[in-house]
């Protein structure tokens, strides 16, 4: 029931968005546009640098890393359960000679640091603001994901701790040489170990995509004619850092959608934010996996994820021959 009424609000909502189109300003919002595509790039560069600290004195191209990089996160916009970390991970993989699977899936583990550094003081800053609902009354909220896992904590908290052991069990499992695999987990965030070249070749770096994020939340406001302000931009910062602690749907979206909808809800008419909510997704998610499926193709040659998935399980038979 819960689902239901939550779909029917969701398409209601993209009726709304589409049939107010019109009202729409579209300078700000191809400039916020070009501010999302600035930061993905940026992030890249941080992400790259992760990879050189990893595998020194390999050659790697940047370009073939941002275009790995826009394709995960495109495909993370459309498919659930961040579906294209996988694309991302076959993608990287293929780009940096010598490389192992277990060393470029750990590699991504040094971008969440920064998001976690960043994302608490923005969701406290969120929730001192009072409008922002407090992770008890998430169970309220009009989205059958986030209210399910907020309703029942404790299966929540079993699955996920499952979910983590059942993965370390199997990634052990499926290495002859434990050692090695270990080994190869630690290369990939080798830059950790390195305080001051993490600082200022990863965090300061993702720092700027963030900042590149933030104008591009300001002028999203600003197309739909909301008020453009630093507490709304960090209000939708910490919207979009709980939706993607609950990756079930595409980018977070109905989780993004139910907590824009109850954090703005005295910002402007309601028909307005309901736009606003979904709005801003389908355009930043349209655009993304445009940029996305773009790079796919003219980088790397493939033209669907059934030819990534089959390339890299390809790669990843090879991998496991040299154990």
């Amino acid at each position: 029931m819960t689902f239901a009424i939550t779909a029917s609000g969701f398409f209601d909502s993209v009726g709304t968005f589409f049939s107010d189109l019109a009202d729409v300003r579209p300078v700000p919002l191809l400039i916020a546009l070009g501010f999302l595509g600035l930061s993905l790039t940026i992030r890249s560069r941080a992400y790259l640098n992760v990879l050189r600290a990893a595998f020194p004195g390999v050659p790697i191209q940047w370009r073939r890393i941002w275009g790995a990089y826009l394709a995960g996160y495109g495909f993370n916009s459309v498919v659930p359960a961040r579906g294209g970390d996988v694309i991302k991970l076959f993608l990287v993989r293929g780009s940096v000679p010598g490389s192992s699977y277990p060393a470029v899936a750990s590699s991504f583990l040094v971008e969440a640091v920064f998001d976690f550094s960043i994302g608490i003081p923005v969701l406290a800053y969120a929730f001192t603001q009072g409008v922002f609902p407090h992770p008890p009354d998430f169970a309220s909220l009009n989205s059958f994901d986030i209210a399910w896992v907020a309703g029942n904590p404790r299966p929540s908290v079993f699955i996920f701790t499952a979910i983590c052991v059942m993965l370390l069990g199997l990634f052990a499992f499926l290495s002859v040489r434990v050692k090695a695999f270990w080994a190869r987990v630690r290369q990939g965030i080798e830059i950790l170990f390195e305080p001051k070249r993490y600082l200022t070749q990863v965090w300061l770096v993702q720092f700027l995509g963030w900042l590149s994020r933030s104008a591009c939340y300001w002028f999203m406001l600003e197309a739909f004619g909301l008020q453009a302000s630093l507490r709304n931009v960090l209000l939708l910062l910490g919207c979009n850092a709980v939706a993607t602690l609950v990756p079930f749907t595409p980018g977070g979206a109905g989780v993004q959608q139910a907590l824009i909808v109850k954090v703005f809800e005295t910002a402007g008419p309601v028909a307005v934010i309901a736009a606003f909510s979904v709005g801003q997704q389908v355009a930043m998610a349209a655009f993304s996996f445009a940029l996305g499926f773009a790079a796919l193709v003219i980088i790397f040659g493939h033209r669907s994820f059934g030819e990534v998935r089959r390339a890299g399980m390809r790669d990843r038979a090879a991998e496991a021959d040299e154990y």
